[in-house]
């Protein structure tokens, strides 16, 4: 099931396409731009369950393994992508995906925005005088015709797209750091 399915049947509420203007927003692009701290890949180190994360993206991918070898291939592939990781490790063998993954995908990423929260202070910071803002997720160089389910893209002067991540961003800022979500009590074991 791809993730805008995911979205749609178990997180109806986040399902829809969003349209904002170009001005006054944060735009996470790159980890390096003034909005970076926002993206998964930024490096804001995070603890877990006693392990150190690199990136809350890295936190993200290794939940939604099943089994403690899928997981520790995902966490300890330091060099490599851990989207990509996991995306191999999901196409080669798709039983080491969590059989609940649909389901709790939002909860998860949730999860990962409050921990992130409470463990970083420049993300915390950036959050903060965002106030006022609209933050976009933008794909708009992404090589295809429409944005994914996190992102946008710049259409004539307006960001078009689901927006899944500045979404949830703007809720956690507007809820001072909280979210509320649910995961099941294995997902660490």
């Amino acid at each position: 099931m791809r993730v805008h399915e995911m979205i749609k049947r178990y997180y109806p509420q986040y399902y829809s396409i969003e349209t904002y203007d170009a001005e006054n927003v944060a735009r996470i692009h790159k980890i390096t731009e003034e909005w970076g701290v926002f993206s998964n890949f930024a490096h804001t180190p995070l603890t877990v369950a006693g392990k150190k994360y690199d990136t809350s993206e890295r936190l993200y991918q290794v939940m939604k393994m099943a089994t403690p070898e899928a997981r520790d291939s995902v966490y300890n592939s330091l060099k490599g992508n851990p989207k990509y990781i996991a995306r191999k490790i999901a196409s080669s063998y798709p039983e080491q995906i969590r059989p609940d993954w649909a389901s709790i995908i939002v909860d998860v990423m949730k999860f990962c925005l409050v921990t992130k929260y409470e463990q970083s202070k420049d993300f915390r910071d950036a959050l903060d005088s965002s106030k006022g803002m609209i933050i976009v997720e933008d794909q708009t160089n992404f090589n295809k015709p429409h944005a994914d389910t996190w992102g946008v893209k710049l259409v004539g002067g307006k960001y078009v797209g689901p927006n899944l991540l500045g979404r949830l961003l703007m809720e956690l800022r507007d809820n001072e750091g909280k979210l509320e979500y649910c995961l099941p009590p294995d997902i660490f074991k």
